[in-house]
């Protein structure tokens, strides 16, 4: 064996800057977890690799419609590995798109279509993770909707225990749509 293959890779390079402050125990952590992310995080499934909007289709392939009514949306999500973070639990990006998604088609359930829907706001609660695997549950429901705005709440659950992972708000103002 070579030295060159003897040494472990690191994700630094020479421009680097590293804080005098951290031990060297606290950067090897840091440097493991990026050449984990690096290595591992972006292992695309083949039939996105030429696709323009890969990451919209990728999250509606592990999104599933379960039920549809006035105000209310419920969605499965296969936690798939293609959306996993570095600790292999879904990524925090992915859970985001996914509320919005899912807000957006709750709102689209009591908003006319004569009417555009902008998003002012998109708060998001990681209270726990939701790991390889696992299907989450997904309720989007209205807390209000009027003439000018809508709000949606999502929460996100693991199928099996029902235990409560993510939580979303989300807040959108309706503008007329302009006709030609």
């Amino acid at each position: 064996m070579g030295e060159e293959n003897s040494k472990r890779k690191s994700s630094y390079t020479k421009d680097t800057i590293i804080s005098e402050k951290l031990s060297k125990e606290d950067v090897a952590l840091v440097d493991i977890l990026f050449m984990h992310v690096l290595q591992d995080g972006y292992n695309i499934p083949p039939q996105y690799h030429d696709v323009k909007d890969f990451f919209s289709q990728l999250i509606r392939s592990c999104l599933k419609l379960h039920s549809i009514h006035p105000g209310k949306i419920s969605c499965i999500l296969s936690v798939k590995p293609a959306i996993l973070n570095a600790y292999r639990t879904l990524h925090g990006g992915a859970i985001g798109a996914v509320a919005e998604r899912v807000s957006i088609a709750c709102a689209r359930t009591v908003v006319g279509k004569d009417k555009e829907l902008f998003l002012g706001e998109l708060r998001m609660s990681y209270l726990s993770a939701a790991p390889c695997n696992a299907e989450v549950v997904i309720d989007g429901s209205i807390i209000r909707s009027g003439r000018n705005i809508t709000v949606v709440a999502v929460d996100f659950r693991l199928k099996d225990s029902r235990k409560l992972v993510y939580t979303s708000n989300a807040t959108f103002y309706h503008m007329l749509v302009a006709s030609l």
